[in-house]
């Protein structure tokens, strides 16, 4: 009998512990609101750095390190990336960002999806929707959003890193206004 009851709570430890990473990482997203981090984009070689904040749903303003004062900002349904002498304003829905800034198109993809372990560390999904493919990664120790792999409306493959995440805190109301043109 006590070998049943061993083998039960076993058996119940392993189910939970095989489960949980998709488990944990869709009860990470729904407790999400907003995440500020640091980023590294490589587009095709070049790389970059900033800071991000993302509110849920499909609203992100980044301000970029060293360059011309560059910003993108989307108010949910624009998506505006401006310089010093340049300003691009694109349909939201057109753009990859559509479906990473949407954590519950993200929830159910990642509900259905099978999920690889890259490294030891890194946990991901390869989300495939209309002819955009995003492989999104998930840090298997604190379930956070930590980067994304896919290629822009230019046709770049654009890889972010994530780093220095911090979730819910206080936004400040108009950071996602989006920038008028110069």
């Amino acid at each position: 009998m006590i070998k049943y009851i061993v083998t039960f709570f076993f058996l119940i430890l392993i189910t939970n512990s095989n489960a949980s990473n998709k488990e944990k990482i869709i009860e990470n997203l729904k407790n999400t609101q907003n995440l500020d981090f640091n980023f590294e984009q490589n587009i095709n070689g070049k790389i970059e750095n900033g800071n991000c904040t993302i509110q849920y749903p499909k609203k992100i303003f980044c301000e970029y390190a060293k360059s011309n004062n560059k910003i993108l900002v989307s108010n949910g349904k624009s998506l505006v990336i401006k310089t010093i002498t340049s300003y691009y304003r694109y349909p939201l829905d057109k753009t990859p960002l559509n479906f990473i800034l949407n954590k519950d198109f993200l929830i159910n993809k990642i509900n259905i999806l099978e999920e690889r372990i890259v490294d030891g560390s890194l946990i991901n999904y390869t989300i495939k929707e209309n002819d955009i493919e995003i492989n999104v990664f998930f840090d298997k120790e604190n379930y956070n959003l930590i980067g994304w792999q896919n290629t822009d409306v230019y046709q770049n493959f654009n890889i972010t890193f994530l780093s220095s995440i911090r979730k819910n805190r206080i936004i400040p109301r108009n950071i996602f206004k989006l920038p008028i043109q110069n």
